[in-house]
Order: C-alpha cells, then structure tokens, then sequence
C-alpha cells in the first residue's frame, strides 16, 4: 500500500461524509471522500445499496472503496452488492474467500485531498480495523475515526463472538484509540438497539474526548479490571451470529 500523503489536487472539494442510519438490523454506514468527481468509499454497508450510489452521484464521488470493517456477525454484509454494481475493491482486513483487497496495519487509502489510514483494533473480532480520517485540504492532523463496532458512544463492542470473551476483551485492552487526540470525531458502526454492546448511546457520533471522560468502559486503566467489566452482564449472542459470519466470509452462501 502507498504510505505516502497525497499532493493537494487542484479544484478537489474538502472531506464529504454522508450517514446512515439503520434499523433493522440497527447500525450505521458512511459514504466518505472527495467530490467533485473524485474518489470515495463506503464504510460497513447495509441493506439497499442504492441510497450509496445516490448520496454518490449527488456529492460527484466515485465509489473506489467498500470496506469492511470487521467479518460482521449481526447481519448480513451489502459489501459484495455494492461491489458488484460499483467496480470497488472490497477492503478488509481478514481472509475470505473471494476477491479482496487485504489491508494491514498503517496502510492507507488515498481518495483525492483524503486519506484514511489503517488502524488494525482487535477485540471485537480479531480482524477488526478502523480508519483514521485525514482532510488535507485543512491539515495534516487526523480529523475522523471511523471506529466499527471497537469504540461506540457510551460502550465499547462486546467480545466474544469469534474468540472467548476473555481473550477479544485482552485484545481490546491495547487498543491505541484513546491515544488519540481529544478532538478527533468519533464515527461508530452501531448505536443503541444494537446487540453489539451493552450500554450504548442513541446519539451516533462523539469524540475521543467526550469518550475518554464519560465512557465507562474506556476509562478503565488496569488491564485485569478491563476485562473482568467486558466479560460481565454480555447479552445473549445474536441467534444468526456464527452463520452471519459465515456468510459474510464467504464459507457459507447466503441461500444455504
């Protein structure tokens, strides 16, 4: 992947970001890049495709990019759709079995004036990524983080869907998130309604900040403390979790 921070491209607009909400099941997309005919990409996609392609066309933005965040286990992935219609790359950083574009830790995407880096944050699953916004038209600095279902307002993502509860909620104890500075938005995956946490917020965005101070979960320091609250009061696993997983890495059809 180039790792290299992109020249300004004349007459390219600043970040666009568009959100989704949804739910049924309950989580949220984004469409995000540069319009004015330059690149984009479509963040955990969802149901219909079309409102993508519309929010697309009505910002000037190609969709180059569908990525996943994780293998989802609460529903069912729209990502091969979108491809299909688009021409993407399907960006993920997990083995599955048909075409993909693998992304490791630090790689970025370049789309225009915006690039979003790579952040590999196991514990959720152990393949789960984020993306680190950067508008360069604006600064250098990360503005955005797109976070999954890692970090969402008020909770972060329970842990045991593809590992033991013990050993995703040690992975998520390293998470490099809350080094992060105070300013950067949080853009989550899900909020709440969503089996993926346990004490989410209706709100659907946030701050590294705001978080750091008033979410529960992240202010815990000790790692033998962390864990014990993640592997505490879990809710019941979606009953299609392990199929939806299957599913979505391709080692079952949808039809099956």
């Amino acid at each position: 992947m180039n790792e290299k921070l992109p020249r300004l491209i004349q007459g390219s607009k600043p970040v666009i970001v568009r959100q989704f909400l949804h739910l049924e099941p309950v989580g949220i997309s984004y469409l995000f890049g540069c319009g004015g005919k330059a690149t984009g990409g479509v963040v955990d996609p969802v149901g219909d495709i079309e409102p993508y392609l519309v929010a697309a066309a009505q910002t000037g933005m190609r969709i180059d990019y569908v990525i996943d965040t994780h293998i989802h286990a609460d529903h069912l992935s729209a990502a091969r759709k979108l491809i299909d219609k688009t021409g993407a790359q399907y960006v993920l950083s997990a083995n599955v079995s048909f075409p993909f574009m693998a992304v490791n830790d630090g790689d970025v995407l370049p789309l225009g004036n915006v690039t979003a880096r790579v952040w590999q944050t196991p514990g959720h699953t152990p393949e789960h990524i984020c993306l680190l916004v950067t508008d360069h038209t604006r600064g250098d600095e990360p503005w955005l983080v797109f976070t999954g279902h890692t970090l969402m307002v008020g909770d972060l993502g329970r842990t045991e869907l593809a590992v033991s509860a013990e050993q995703g909620a040690t992975d998520l104890s390293t998470s490099r998130l809350k080094t992060l500075p105070d300013y950067v938005d949080v853009l989550p995956g899900a909020f709440s309604g969503s089996v993926c946490g346990r004490r989410l917020s209706g709100k659907p965005s946030s701050t590294i900040g705001f978080e750091k101070r008033y979410n529960q979960a992240l202010r815990i320091e000790s790692e033998h403390e962390f864990v014990r609250f993640m592997t505490s009061e879990i809710p019941p696993a979606p009953p299609e979790a392990a199929r939806n997983r299957a599913v979505n890495s391709g080692a079952l059809h949808a039809a099956a």
